[in-house]
C-alpha cells in the first residue's frame, strides 16, 4: 500500500513537472513571436513608407508618353486633309468639334499642362484650349501636335527635380499644393487618350480604319 502511494505522487510530480515545463514553453515562444512582431514594426516605423522613386515613374511615363503620342499621331495622320473640317451631325452632335479643331484642343492642353509641370507660363497662343488661329492646314495642325508631344516629354524628363517650379493650372482640378510634375504629365496623357477615342469615331465615319485597328 505504502509502495502504491509512493508510485502515485511520484507520477504527480512528474505530470505536474511536465505540464509546467510545457506552459513555459508555450510562454516562451509566446514573448519570442511577440519580440519578433515589435521589432517588426520598430523597423518599419523607422523606415517609414516606401520612397517615390523618380527616375523609374520617369522612365514608366516615357514609355507611356511614346505610345500615346505613337497612337493620336498616327490617327491624325490617317484622316485626309479634306476631312479635318468633319463634325458629325446626325444624333445629338450640335456643336461639337470638327476633327481638326479636336487636334488643336488635344495639342494645346498638352502645351498648357506642360508649361504648368515646367514652372512656364500659359502658352499665349493656346487660346483658351483651342490652339493658335494661325494653324489651320493638317501638316500645320500635325507639326502643333508633334510639338505638344515633346514639350510634354520635357516635364516628363524634369520630374524628380527637386530645385524645378511647378504652377497650377486653370484647366487642371488640382489646385495650389495638390499639384505635383507627376500628376500634371500623367493628366495631360489621360485627356490626349479621351480624345483619341473621339478621333477614332471620327475616322470610322468617313469610311477610314484606324491605325491601330489595321490587320
Amino acid at each position: 500500500m505504502v509502495r502504491m502511494k509512493l508510485i502515485f505522487m511520484f507520477l504527480l510530480v512528474m505530470t505536474s513537472s511536465s505540464i509546467a515545463l510545457a506552459q513555459t514553453e508555450v510562454l516562451s515562444r509566446t514573448a519570442l513571436v511577440a519580440r519578433a512582431g515589435m521589432a517588426a514594426s520598430q523597423q518599419n516605423a523607422h523606415e517609414g513608407p516606401a520612397a517615390l522613386d523618380a527616375p523609374q515613374e520617369k522612365r514608366a511615363l516615357q514609355v507611356f508618353l511614346k505610345s500615346v503620342q505613337t497612337q493620336i499621331v498616327s490617327v491624325a495622320d490617317a484622316m485626309p486633309a479634306v476631312k479635318y473640317g468633319f463634325a458629325p451631325t446626325d444624333g445629338e452632335f450640335k456643336g461639337v468639334r470638327t476633327f481638326g479643331q479636336q487636334v488643336k484642343h488635344l495639342a494645346a492642353t498638352n502645351h498648357i499642362l506642360a508649361a504648368a509641370a515646367l514652372g512656364e507660363n500659359t502658352p499665349a497662343d493656346a487660346g483658351d484650349e483651342m490652339g493658335p488661329d494661325t494653324v489651320r492646314t493638317k501638316a500645320e495642325i500635325l507639326d502643333y501636335l508633334n510639338a505638344s508631344f515633346a514639350h510634354l516629354g520635357k516635364a516628363i524628363d524634369a520630374i524628380g527635380e527637386k530645385n524645378a517650379i511647378v504652377k497650377s493650372s486653370p484647366i487642371s482640378p488640382m489646385k495650389g499644393t495638390e499639384t505635383t510634375r507627376l500628376a500634371l504629365t500623367v493628366e495631360a496623357l489621360i485627356h490626349a487618350f479621351n480624345h483619341y477615342g473621339q478621333m477614332v469615331e471620327y475616322l470610322r465615319m468617313n469610311g477610314v480604319v484606324p491605325p491601330a485597328s489595321r490587320p
